[in-house]
């Protein structure tokens, strides 16, 4: 991944995700927001380069003016070595690592050879209610849709039977990438392929606009969705880890 490569999936996955306001300092980005989705507030280096513990300060008292605890998206790389000291000098706290993938759309395209999930260009309660099917906590369920709805230029991604959605996803385009976020898909109807027809939805939309690379963003235990996305071509570029202010 070049430079431009990681800030471009920064500013593309912000789009996504789509938080209340978002404040652009020195080379970072700092998402506010009130939800659940931690993407949608945690502060995050446009470039994989040093900061120090001035910045810390600094972004700490954006955060507080709006009155919210600050949560730092940090790459797993050694220029973030000396924050991650201070951040856990500071009582932080640090999660399990998220990977960041990549793939080429054509080859996300390939996933499924069943018709691809249908897309729409603003989501529906049929979409939507999958996010609060039973075996999902409800409250962040509610925060996804919230924020993935509020994204613009995204499509909104359904298989469905008898009217009801059985598996869904969303997918954004901007900053030359696609992106995919929020895929359920519900209890009762895994181990079907349902999953890979939703990114070969997703994909097929970016085709039509001429998109040929995609991300997406898994927990590096979620071992089903990574075997998926390992057959749809998604290679991991980098991981990272939220550092929570207690």
């Amino acid at each position: 991944m070049t430079s431009s490569d990681i800030e471009t999936i920064e500013r593309a996955t912000l789009a996504a995700v789509s938080p209340e306001a978002v404040e652009e300092f020195q080379g970072w980005l700092l998402p506010f927001d009130s939800g659940t989705v931690s993407r949608a507030h945690s502060a995050v280096p446009l470039r994989h380069v040093p900061a120090g513990e001035d910045m810390i300060d600094q972004i700490e008292a954006r955060y507080r003016a709006r009155g919210l605890r600050t949560v730092f998206r940090l790459a797993n790389e050694a220029c973030f070595d000396g924050m991650r000291q201070e951040l856990a000098r500071r009582g932080y706290q640090s999660g399990k690592p998220v990977l960041v993938q990549v793939a080429p759309v054509q080859a996300m395209r390939a996933t499924s050879a069943a018709a691809p999930a249908e897309t729409a260009d603003v989501p529906d309660a049929a979409w939507a209610a999958l996010f609060l099917a039973e075996g999902f906590d409800p409250v962040d369920g509610a925060s996804r849709v919230k924020a993935l709805s509020r994204a613009r230029g995204s499509v909104y991604a359904s298989v469905r039977e008898n009217g009801k959605t059985v598996a869904a996803g969303a997918g954004a385009f901007s900053h030359g990438w696609s992106s995919v976020h929020g895929m359920r898909t519900d209890q009762a109807f895994r181990g079907r392929g349902l999953a890979g027809r939703v990114l070969a939805g997703i994909a097929a939309v970016a085709e039509q606009r001429g998109i040929a690379r995609a991300f997406l963003q898994v927990e590096d235990v979620n071992t089903p969705a990574l075997a998926l996305y390992r057959r749809a071509g998604f290679e991991t570029v980098w991981s990272y880890d939220y550092w929570r202010q207690p």
